[in-house]
């Protein structure tokens, strides 16, 4: 039975003690925040010319050379990442519309676009939002894990893809890439194997029950309302208890679940494509997927929000060393962080909007 059958049954509205209120933000969250951003920014405002041997004025004059047609072109093809990827959401959890797999998405992304490691608030921000439309916390959960999942095996499958590309230029191939391709494959399988195992077994799902209990617990309870407000999730007996529906939805959702990682990831490199070449950047298309595919496995470094700076100073290596003009490159890196991280924000502040005016139901358990 979907959410909105739930609902239509007779579900009773939410009062604020039972999770239509926000999430209280706590001090340490706030220094973390600033503090993340703080260095992203030193990073950026620091790394860009060292890293690009120029100056800003020479990375503004390829900034200026974005007109509001592009803008609107690259805001367009942002919007159709974010849609497409609603398809994972929506696979992994069986009743939930694209429109409110948008407003998680967004939502989520936003808090993780603020924090160091904000990974783990986004996954609280999915339970909370999953919660009070009614959905019981295995299919949360169930969706949480199915979902990262697979956004792991795609994002450490870039380098292998960028690999292939790259064989079909003259250059011979980096050994950083080569390495960092085979890094990221081993984590893959390792990812696949993990996943595997706890669908056939009980005591690995309990391991991997503990493993996410230790990195995203906190979140989850500092998000938790009403008489419950703060009490940690047994994530190892929800693991253990949800077995077979884990192989259920992967069963069911994984074709959706692949079109929408496969199809933002895509659709995010035309974004890269468009912004390179907006700004004058002129590379080979495989090494500028090759840049691409690093970006995205640097985004998951941890000591800033998304990866910020950090991201855009690895990119602006590769691409410089691959020889694309320097100052043009600094300027397309940076162009493309604003549309991927910093647009994400208040794209997230209409998330959250979103979720408060939407209906609330009591969810089943």
């Amino acid at each position: 039975m979907s959410v909105d059958e739930d609902a239509s049954g007779g579900a009773s509205k939410l009062g604020d003690d039972d999770g239509t209120s926000f999430p209280r933000v706590s001090r340490r969250t706030v220094i973390q925040a600033v503090l993340g951003l703080t260095l992203a920014i030193a990073i950026i405002a620091w790394g860009l010319p060292h890293f690009a041997e120029s100056s800003w004025p020479q990375i503004w004059h390829h900034l200026d050379r974005v007109g509001w047609m592009v803008t609107l072109e690259l805001f367009g093809l942002v919007a159709l990442g974010l849609w497409l990827y609603t398809f994972t959401l929506t696979g992994s959890l069986p009743g939930l519309s694209h429109s409110k797999a948008l407003m998680m998405n967004v939502a989520g992304s936003s808090v993780g676009n603020l924090l160091p490691g904000g990974g783990a608030a986004g996954v609280g921000v999915t339970y909370l939002f999953g919660r009070t439309w009614g959905f019981s916390r295995l299919s949360i959960s169930t969706s949480i894990i199915v979902s990262g999942v697979w956004n792991v095996l795609a994002r450490v499958g870039l380098p292998f893809l960028g690999i292939a590309m790259l064989s079909l230029d003259e250059t011979a191939l980096p050994k950083s890439v080569r390495r960092g391709a085979l890094v990221g494959g081993i984590g893959g399988l390792i990812v696949l194997l993990a996943f595997i195992a706890m669908l056939v077994s009980e005591k690995w799902a309990g391991r991997f029950g503990v493993f996410l209990d230790k990195h995203i617990g906190h979140w989850i309870a500092r998000l938790r309302r009403g008489p419950k407000k703060g009490q940690r999730v047994d994530m190892k007996a929800v693991l253990q208890n949800q077995r077979v529906r884990l192989a259920s939805v992967t069963k069911t959702g994984w074709f959706p679940m692949t079109v929408g990682v496969t199809g933002f990831l895509g659709i995010y490199f035309v974004l890269f494509w468009r912004t390179m070449a907006a700004v004058g950047v002129d590379i080979p298309t495989p090494k500028l997927f090759a840049a691409y595919a690093i970006g995205r496995l640097l985004t998951a470094v941890g000591v800033t929000p998304g990866g910020l700076g950090i991201t855009e100073a690895g990119t602006l290596t590769v691409l410089v060393a691959w020889g694309a003009d320097k100052p043009a490159a600094a300027a397309g890196v940076l162009l493309f962080a604003i549309f991927t991280h910093i647009f994400e924000v208040p794209l997230g502040a209409l998330g959250w909007l979103g979720w408060w005016l939407s209906p609330k139901v009591t969810p089943p358990d």
